[in-house]
């Protein structure tokens, strides 16, 4: 048994922090959910999902709160103090950027969703419910591989984002005319592009905690 396994056997069970990480990673889930739901309904009925998205992101700003209220008042942690905040400001990035493009398509009332802005929203959801999947593996820190695999597969998604974001662009780039058209895809584009990127920066942060503790 190495010095990290001593040392989680003998600090009491979290009952603080995952909880919190749980109830963000869960409302992350909700909010992509929301996302790809308000892009595959007609444009009266999107809406009703925007709001949603507006609630869920304020939630994970509340939960990023009390993590951080939590750290001032506890000396004992599962995992260093500086990997518990950027785990929580992590996720809290992914919710921005995911509000951040349905603010986009709602502001700029984009009417027709392209092929393009579906397959990045399909990718966040898939990424949001891997880092789920990989907050539950990282509270027993017991299956590294499992873990390992997770971040990988978000580190393929971001990968295949940016093709899809890449391809996007340049197609608005060479088809669009209407230069208020080619402004409004590419902002939501790279709200939704952006998104992905801080998944796998989700996914790094929980491989570090993982190895550390490995």
């Amino acid at each position: 048994m190495n010095l990290n396994s001593i040392f989680q056997f003998l600090v009491p069970k979290d009952k603080k922090f995952f909880p919190l990480f749980e109830q963000a990673s869960f409302s992350l889930i909700l909010l992509a959910e929301a996302l790809h739901e308000a892009i595959n309904v007609p444009k009266e009925q999107r809406e009703e999902y925007f709001r949603k998205i507006e609630e869920l992101e304020a939630r994970i700003e509340e939960i990023t709160h009390k993590t951080h209220l939590e750290l001032s008042k506890n000396f004992i942690t599962p995992f260093d103090r500086e990997d518990i905040h950027s785990l929580i400001k992590a996720i809290d990035n992914v919710a921005d950027y995911m509000h951040g493009a349905a603010s986009r398509m709602r502001l700029y009332q984009v009417e027709k969703i392209t092929k393009s802005i579906r397959k990045l929203t399909e990718i966040n959801l898939e990424a949001c419910q891997l880092i789920g999947i990989g907050i539950k593996e990282l509270k027993d820190l017991n299956n590294h591989r499992s873990i390992a695999d997770v971040c990988k597969k978000i580190n393929k998604l971001e990968s295949k984002a940016d093709t899809v974001f890449d391809k996007a662009v340049a197609d608005i780039f060479e088809n669009e005319t209407d230069a208020k058209n080619i402004i409004k895809y590419k902002e939501v584009l790279s709200a939704l592009e952006s998104a992905s990127d801080k998944c796998k920066s989700v996914a790094n942060v929980i491989e570090q905690i993982a190895v550390k503790h490995s």
